[in-house]
């Protein structure tokens, strides 16, 4: 397992290998948040299910992200309801509420107490925006019953107390949590439900058709009449397709050492923390207030965390001059799948051979929902998969994609240097 805050905070586990040809209704590759949230569904409705992970369950960005569960997508709102209109823009963010909440449901249902989910996240604005923060609280009321609080800087300073802030929004219906050990809570539920979870099981190819498929591993091969490939940030050339239509983008996360005192003199809140800006920070306090879990910065290419949170602790400091002597503790990094369009590629590839992945950048409520969908459709209960129907896999560019995702995170972090400076 990655060496992680999350990983350090939990006890080593066992792993459960497949040692022998294996059959199913369906067939989950990928053991992250999507392929297992997916699993769960399915054998939640009397489906055996069998998972199949290369790594460990939660290797990847589901069990190393920031932790925040909240409503939208990566991709802006104004963007999806142009791409898409009005109606079709409400239906798909009120399922990505319903995402949220359903996380909180299976913590509380599973008792997954590990998880330590706790209530609010701050969105904090870097220059004056009252006008434009009060009309997004209404519109979120008008619009989905759905309330959060604006803050105006006096009221923001008794929460953090930045020279960087101006106002924010406070919503109470989100929160934050150990993703891993929420993903361990998953796993032990299907597994309950009489399906499995296989770790260190590489599939090789995907053969045969609806009703017969074949999943060929090192380690054996599972029949199944369903497949659904969740593999995210790690996705190879199982299925080309799916790899030309996702870009691996790395991001950063660093862990404070332990001085209570001097981070209570920045944040005050239990609440998540993500700033207003493209190329934004996200932190919280962890550990009791001891700590703070720091995230940011994105590369298309993986580097050394020990440089990056040294940039990652430049960012804190700018942020909160006082903790100039808080030191970083540990660091590390994680692929996220993100598709051009910035949100979840969802659907079939052929009759029986569902994709579910590309939830980088706000995965925690969303592979809840897409999970969901997928499922419904499987167990034909609902055919809601088709809202995400317009963003298909479009291709990405390779190497050249690349290279423009990362031209275009620099732009951001000018933009948003000259927009502080406009305040």
């Amino acid at each position: 397992m990655i060496d992680t805050w999350y990983s350090r905070s939990l006890p080593e586990q066992s792993v459960h290998v497949m040692a022998a040809d294996s059959h199913a209704d369906v067939c989950v590759i990928g053991g992250g948040l999507a392929g297992l949230s997916t699993a769960l569904e399915l054998a939640r409705g009397g489906q055996q299910v069998i998972v199949l992970e290369a790594e460990r369950t939660a290797w990847g960005a589901s069990g190393r992200n920031g932790g925040f569960v909240s409503p939208g997508y990566a991709q802006g709102y104004q963007a999806i309801e142009a791409r898409v209109g009005v109606d079709e823009a409400r239906t798909l963010h009120a399922m990505s509420i319903e995402g949220m909440q359903q996380v909180a449901a299976n913590i509380r249902d599973l008792h997954i107490t590990s998880a330590i989910p706790v209530n609010g996240m701050l969105s904090a604005c870097r220059y004056p925006a009252a006008g434009q923060l009060k009309a997004r609280r209404d519109w979120y009321a008008e619009q989905f019953g759905y309330d959060v609080e604006y803050l105006d800087r006096n009221a923001l300073s008794e929460h953090l107390s930045s020279p960087r802030y101006h106002d924010a929004l406070h919503d109470g219906n989100a929160f934050h949590f150990n993703p891993l050990a929420y993903s361990r809570g998953l796993v032990d539920a299907i597994r309950q439900l009489g399906s499995q979870v296989f770790e260190e099981t590489v599939v090789e190819s995907i053969k045969g058709a609806r009703g017969s498929w074949q999943i060929v591993s090192p380690r054996g091969t599972v029949s199944a009449r369903d497949v659904v490939v969740a593999t995210g940030g790690y996705t190879g050339k199982l299925l080309p397709v799916l790899h030309r239509s996702y870009l691996p983008i790395a991001t950063y996360v660093m862990l404070t050492e332990a001085n209570p005192e001097l981070v209570a003199s920045a944040v005050k809140t239990s609440s998540a923390i993500l700033d207003d800006r493209r190329a934004s920070d996200y932190y919280r306090v962890v550990d009791d207030g001891r700590r703070l879990l720091w995230g940011g910065r994105i590369t298309t290419r993986t580097s050394e965390p020990r440089a990056l949170s040294r940039l990652l602790h430049k960012s804190m400091v700018s942020t909160y001059p006082q903790l100039k002597e808080l030191q970083v503790d540990m660091a590390w990094s994680g692929s996220m799948s993100y598709a051009r369009h910035r949100m979840p590629q969802i659907g079939q590839l052929l009759s029986g051979l569902w994709y579910c992945t590309a939830f980088g950048g706000h995965g925690m409520s969303t592979t809840a929902i897409g999970g969901k969908v997928v499922a419904e459709a499987i167990l034909q209960q609902s055919d809601r998969y088709r809202h995400f129907a317009p963003f298909g896999l479009d291709y990405t560019g390779g190497l050249v994609g690349r290279a423009a995702v990362q031209a275009t995170y620099w732009h951001y972090q000018l933009m948003d240097a000259w927009r502080e400076r406009q305040r």
